[in-house]
């Protein structure tokens, strides 16, 4: 693949984040002779490196690796929550370089940056110190391939004015793949407060294992090419990555489903090997309940009156909730439907005292009944806001004030322990060699007996995998990666072929454009195939 030229500002490489205290204004040519000699000393220099993704991750990658799933259709309702296709692109797989989910790319390049530049700052790469700030460097580039495609290979701060290569999806892999093997020995293998938002050992090998799976995706010379038939020749590895996370015997299945996912989780949670930590005060960001809940959820829903309003603008397709039907399963309390009854703000569980808006006991209706396809607008009276059913998975932070808005203190996990044993099913089910007596059956029961579902019985397939990492990450941001590993992306759901029936033959849609703000300033850059 013939690589694309790209001339990088140095305003695009020293983006600011949000409302970080580092002055970006430092000439990022400087050396550095003074090393960071301590622990405290290191942890001041990688202080606004680690948690770059807290912003995408708390809205817009979340919003687009779910929406453009079987998972969600993002409704308007009579223009409110419509804001420009924002939310009904991404359903539809209409979206287009404009849109405002798939904007985070800067982000990213920016979090790449400043990696870059505390690595220098602590001595360099030959410098073990360096190695967690490598490790979420690589986090960082894979989100950008996996979003993207071909990415800039920063792997090195620039002169101003300098250009880069745009390096191929599969180079950009293989970069990732070779600098978690050279730092994951050096990693912390503490899993405890400490190390609670950070790279250890075993986020590296889970992000491993996540490369791993998809090297066929990966490694495709065009991405509207792939096909699951396609051999990965990492399956092992796959298994290897997750046998000495497994073999480490620090994380484990033992806290309750739901008990992971609400206000104020954190270190505590055994299934957690990575997730990024959100404060509704002082690390904001995270606002999932916002889109979930009923436009009148803010009134007495949830047993107290909240202080912000919210969208209500995130409904599950029918298909995806459909996939909810084991007998016991806990799993199946992450969604609400049907008559809504008020919720224990203590327990967070619902009570039987019926919701009542209006004089009418609210009820979601599974289907989804639109007045305006192209806007995807289910209105905004009672009916229209009662069209679909909701999750409650990150269930709303009730000590959020006024000034706090909408933000959660809710945790997002972005590797789990359970998402190991599922991938480690999944690697042997497409030909991995089998270890330590594991089998997918027993794996995928390790799953099942946790959440109280039906243990699996004969021999699952692929398909039966699939709906099991359905029940089990929902709103977790895997949907969309999964989907296209297993050659699903296109399929029909939701409203996608009624409004969109090209969808179903754009394969290039496996990757997103380049926002249009960034082809503005780099020229240079051609946009990816198909938009």
């Amino acid at each position: 693949m013939k690589f694309r030229y790209i001339k990088l500002l140095l305003s695009f490489l020293l983006f600011s984040w949000i409302a970080s205290c580092t002055d970006l204004d430092v000439d990022i040519k400087s050396q550095y002779t003074a090393f960071p000699d301590s622990e405290i000393a290191a942890e001041a220099k990688t202080a606004d490196v680690y948690y770059v993704m807290r912003e995408p991750l708390g809205r817009d990658y979340h919003h687009a690796q779910t929406l453009s799933s079987d998972e969600v259709t993002g409704v308007s309702l009579s223009g409110d929550y419509y804001d420009n296709g924002r939310y009904a692109h991404m359903s539809l797989h209409s979206w287009t370089p404009d849109d405002a989910t798939i904007g985070y790319f800067e982000t990213l390049t920016g979090g790449i940056t400043r990696c870059n530049r505390a690595i220098i700052e602590m001595g360099g790469e030959e410098a073990a110190v360096t190695a967690p700030v490598r490790a979420v460097r690589a986090y960082y580039f894979w989100v950008l391939m996996d979003s993207y495609g071909d990415v800039p290979l920063l792997d090195r701060l620039l002169e101003e004015d300098e250009a880069i290569d745009r390096a191929s999806r599969a180079e950009v892999a293989k970069y990732i793949e070779k600098e978690l093997l050279e730092v994951v020995d050096l990693l912390p293998t503490n899993v405890d407060a400490s190390t609670y938002g950070k790279p250890t050992r075993y986020m590296a090998e889970a992000l491993l294992a996540k490369l791993y799976l998809n090297w066929a995706v990966y490694t495709s010379a065009d991405v509207a090419t792939y096909s699951p038939d396609i051999p990965n020749v990492k399956l092992n590895d796959v298994v290897a990555m997750c046998d000495d996370i497994i073999a480490s015997g620090k994380f484990d299945l033992t806290d309750p489903y739901l008990s992971k996912f609400i206000p104020e989780n954190g270190p505590h949670v055994k299934d957690f090997i990575y997730a990024m930590p959100f404060d509704r005060q002082s690390q904001q960001g995270m606002t999932y309940a916002r889109f979930w809940t009923h436009r009148s959820g803010n009134s007495g829903f949830y047993g107290i009156n909240l202080p912000s309003s919210v969208g209500g603008n995130f409904v599950y397709n029918p298909e995806f909730v459909d996939k909810f039907s084991l007998e016991g399963d806990d799993r199946n309390q992450q969604i609400i439907g049907g008559p809504l009854y008020v919720r224990d703000p203590v327990t967070y569980k619902a009570t039987t005292t019926p919701w009542i808006v209006s004089g009418v006991h609210v009820t979601l209706t599974k289907e989804i009944e639109l007045i305006d396809m192209q806007t995807l607008d289910v209105g905004n009276d009672l009916k229209g806001r009662s069209q679909g059913y909701r999750s409650v998975k990150f269930y709303m932070d009730l000590k959020t004030t006024s000034a706090q808005s909408r933000n959660q203190s809710n945790d997002v996990p972005i590797f789990r322990y359970a998402d190991v044993l599922l991938m480690k099913a999944e690697a042997i089910m497409r030909g991995a060699s089998a270890t330590g007596g594991d089998t997918p059956v027993s794996l995928m029961n390790q799953i099942r007996a946790y959440v109280n579902a039906p243990l699996v019985t004969g021999n699952p397939t692929l398909d039966d995998l699939l709906d099991e990492r359905a029940r089990e990450f929902a709103d977790e941001s895997w949907r969309r990666n999964d989907l296209i590993r297993f050659g699903k992306f296109e399929d029909d759901w939701g409203f996608k072929h009624i409004v969109n029936p090209n969808a179903k033959n754009q394969k290039f849609r496996r990757i997103f454009p380049i926002p249009t703000y960034v082809l503005n300033t780099n020229t240079n850059w051609s946009q990816n195939a198909g938009y």
